[in-house]
């Protein structure tokens, strides 16, 4: 087996993300106010993750999003760690896109450290009403996260500060170079919200802090959603509370953010994990500096790997193949005799063969792609696609 370089090779990639700042009116004063606050008192989350991921398809046609693999592991399973390594462990998932997907490999949590239920929404319910459906699992102070979203947020700091500024709900926010695309939220010095401004002109915007997706909340706001509706958190339930002149605040982070809910934001979050922009847990044994590789694969001693790479489980690499990072190959894959795999995610099961030739694309489960095919650079194919 080959190795050659040294991680340097998607340094320019344009999907690399840039480095983001949060305000300086926030500043070491900011942080300063959260010093001293106890965290002892019972915290619970909820996950919405009943979308249907229509933006990731044709990744999404078999499997629901939060089942969607990072680096050989469901979303929801990096998801859930977050949550426990910040002291929650009730959680309850508000599913209604294939929900025995979720339940199927979750159970009740307890493989995974956590205590999980289940709300199963008949039918959408929007971001608020999924979380009024939830309602009977929700008797202390809460955390809200957005399904779609990966970050590193520091959510035991979150939750101080909304202690602190004795908060009815706290918004986390996220810097972004072009707030245009977004509802950007308006504070006072302060931090607390002041207006929301759904998708102003970039010249505009009077900040570029956008919602991040996270909320902490107090039960009783759930008393202001309407069951059985279709209502939503942006448009519905903040604007109300500022109506009524609660305490909404929000917690603006650099803390790392991405919304998975495109191929190219996927294959992003892929790239900046797998060239250390963001911590995480990645399977396997560390073969060589940069090199994952799980148990059972059989690697070719002529094959030749570029780190970062990750090797699942019972995978095989040819001779003469190649493997270029960042790329995760998923358990049982196959790089056929002298085919060359760049930039790429494959999920379990998916094969090239013989002096085939694969790019920045993502090949869902079991995937075939035969003899001397060159994919089309930066293709994306769903469960069992053949290419010959």
């Amino acid at each position: 087996m080959e190795v050659l370089g040294r991680w340097g090779i998607v340094d320019d990639l344009p999907s690399i993300r840039r480095q983001r700042k949060v305000p300086p009116r926030f500043g070491e004063g900011f942080r300063e106010r959260l010093k001293g606050i106890p965290m002892t008192e019972s915290v619970k989350g909820v996950i919405l993750v009943g979308g249907q991921g229509t933006r990731l398809r044709p990744l999404t046609l078999k499997l629901p999003k939060p089942m969607v693999p990072i680096v050989n592991r469901p979303f929801l399973e990096h998801m859930l760690a977050h949550l426990r390594s910040h002291g929650i462990h009730e959680v309850t998932l508000a599913v209604h896109y294939l929900p025995d997907h979720i339940r199927g490999h979750f159970g009740d949590g307890r493989e995974f450290g956590v205590k999980l239920n289940y709300a199963v929404e008949p039918s959408p319910r929007g971001t608020a009403g999924a979380v009024k459906n939830a309602e009977e699992y929700l008797d202390c102070t809460f955390f809200t996260f957005n399904g779609d979203v990966f970050t590193d947020l520091n959510l035991s700091e979150m939750l101080a500060y909304h202690r602190r500024m004795k908060a009815r709900a706290t918004i986390a926010l996220t810097p972004v170079e072009d707030p245009s695309a977004f509802g950007v939220v308006e504070t006072n010095a302060e931090g607390r919200v002041l207006r929301f401004i759904e998708k102003p002109k970039r010249e505009e915007a009077p900040t570029n802090m956008i919602n991040a997706g996270t909320y902490v909340l107090e039960p009783e706001v759930l008393d202001l959603i309407p069951p059985d509706t279709f209502y939503m958190f942006e448009h519905g339930l903040f604007p109300l509370l500022l109506e009524r002149g609660e305490r909404v605040y929000a917690y603006p982070s650099n803390d790392y953010w991405i919304d998975i809910g495109n191929p190219q934001q996927y294959m992003r979050l892929h790239h900046d994990l797998l060239m250390g922009r963001v911590s995480v847990a990645i399977p396997g044994r560390v073969r060589q500096e940069g090199i994952w590789v799980q148990d059972g694969a059989v690697i070719d001693p002529t094959a030749k790997l570029v780190p970062p790479v990750v090797i699942g489980e019972s995978c095989f690499i040819d001779p003469g193949a190649a493997v270029i990072g960042p790329t995760v190959l998923g358990a049982g894959s196959r790089i056929g005799r002298g085919a060359a795999v760049e930039e790429s995610i494959f999920w379990a099961g998916a094969n090239i063969g013989e002096d085939a030739s694969v790019k920045r694309c993502i090949l869902g489960a079991n995937c075939l792609i035969g003899k001397g095919v060159t994919l089309p650079e930066g293709s994306v194919l769903g469960d069992g696609e053949r290419v010959s």
